[in-house]
């Protein structure tokens, strides 16, 4: 599995931390200095089941600035948020596992974390 961390994230630590208790195989990557691009945006989006906007963190500086509490979510707009999340990737949700059977999860609680683990 993958994890998408940012490393000063406490969220992120701690499934980490849950990863490491469990002795999980897992990468990291630090997707604030790897970001995704806009194609596998696209590919976690659909693993999580889940809408660009879903994984938005809209209170970041950035999303204020570019008024995307106003943005349209609808499908229409998909690719206008996941050209955002790709050029500015602090705007996503943390942190994101992706597993080797196909499935992800935002693992901000333990339990989505140890979901993950399944």
């Amino acid at each position: 599995m993958e994890i998408w961390i940012n490393p000063g994230c406490s969220k992120c630590r701690s499934a980490l931390s849950i990863l490491d208790a469990e002795s999980a195989g897992y990468t990291v990557r630090r997707y604030l200095d790897d970001p995704p691009s806009e194609d596998e945006l696209r590919e976690v989006v659909g693993r999580l089941g889940l809408e660009p906007w879903d994984i938005t963190r809209t209170g970041e500086q950035v999303a204020v600035e570019l008024g995307m509490d106003a943005w349209p979510r609808e499908p229409g707009a998909r690719d206008r948020w996941i050209a955002a999340l790709a050029e500015h990737p602090i705007l996503i949700q943390r942190p994101i596992i992706t597993a080797d059977d196909g499935s992800a999860v935002v693992g901000r609680t333990e339990e989505a974390v140890r979901s993950a683990l399944k």
